[in-house]
């Protein structure tokens, strides 16, 4: 899939101009959103641009923990996809380098919200909006109610039922976290998240594995951002997906260059590659359904509309910050996740 050069970014273009004279571009790219994605957007950048590649996937939790180990000899260039919380901590403490593409003009104002409560160190690339998703043949085989709200989840009837992921290692479990505390208040927040992991069967470390499990049948409830589930939907499993009817926190999924990272012009290259409508419409490929950043971008007619869900006044700057991720973190170690299940 070779772009033509009028859709390439000024500093793909230029990078393009020496390559071939020397050895061949490289770029190591760790990326945060689901496998499938993240090897289509490898893969198609090497084929617009002949940049060599080195992709590694893990949660958004995972990777601001390997960009933290390593800030002192850094061995990623470019970190894309994943929840924008983690992004903005690795902001604030300097692990990432600020850049302002030239494609920031096509971009949403959520997105460029984004980047600017980060010093420019980060960018939204795409939204999504929390929430679950069940498997209605087992609910239905376990004579279970259907959900509709968040604190339905709390019941006992749904005792051993529910997977969500480790806040700790999961972006997705950590905006979870994030917005029981915005919706409920932080002590009856903490009270819920107690209650619910009574009900908890498995805490994943990756964000979107609770749907999956619940395709396969092996847990009922899922707590993932709804286009996860819409996803497992469309490949044909009993999944039905539920916008809880308190409201809900979202999530602007991220991407942000590594300080000090070894290959700059080709982080930067792809970055604003990354930031094109063709290059965020190779979404639809792979069924992901959140809302891309680049307003000219295709999207998907079964993706969530976001204009119809009941969303907070989620407040990314401070629940993105160092201190107040740390301590919520450590909050929920301490005081729920060493409860009795």
């Amino acid at each position: 899939m070779k772009l033509p050069r009028y859709i390439l970014g000024t500093s793909v273009l230029a990078l393009m101009a020496t390559v071939g004279a020397a050895d061949a571009a490289k770029l190591t790219l760790y990326c945060s959103a689901q496998e499938d994605w993240c090897q289509l957007m490898a893969r198609s950048f090497e084929e617009a641009t002949g940049i060599d590649v080195n992709m590694t996937r893990k949660s958004s939790g995972e990777t601001f923990a390997q960009i933290k180990a390593e800030a002192a000899n850094p061995k990623g260039d470019v970190w894309w996809g994943g929840t924008g919380d983690p992004h903005l901590q690795a902001a604030e403490e300097g692990l990432t380098e600020p850049y302002i593409s030239p494609m920031r003009d096509q971009l949403h104002d959520w997105a460029i919200r984004q980047a600017e409560s980060a010093g420019n160190r980060t960018i939204g690339i795409y939204s999504g909006a929390l929430g679950y998703g069940y498997n209605s043949e087992l609910l239905a085989a376990n004579n279970l109610p259907v959900p509709s709200c968040w604190k339905d989840l709390l019941k006992p009837v749904y005792k051993g039922h529910i997977q969500m992921a480790n806040p700790n290692s999961s972006g997705t479990a950590y905006t979870t976290l994030a917005t029981i505390v915005q919706l409920f208040g932080e002590d009856q927040g903490f009270e819920f998240m107690k209650k619910l992991h009574a009900n908890i069967n498995q805490y994943t470390k990756s964000g979107s594995a609770p749907i999956k499990a619940a395709a396969r049948g092996e847990t009922t409830i899922g707590i993932v951002f709804q286009h996860d589930a819409v996803k497992q939907a469309i490949k044909g499993f009993p999944i039905k997906v539920v916008s809880p009817c308190e409201g809900t926190g979202f999530e602007i999924g991220s991407m942000s260059i590594i300080k000090g990272a070894r290959h700059m012009d080709e982080a930067k290259a792809f970055y604003d590659w990354a930031l094109t409508p063709e290059a965020q419409g190779l979404a639809l490929q792979v069924n992901a359904f959140q809302v891309p950043s680049n307003v000219n971008s295709p999207t998907s007619d079964k993706a969530p509309d976001l204009a119809t869900i009941k969303l907070i006044d989620y407040d990314f700057k401070k629940y993105g910050s160092s201190a107040e991720r740390k301590r919520l973190l450590k909050k929920w170690d301490d005081e729920v996740s060493v409860l009795p299940q």
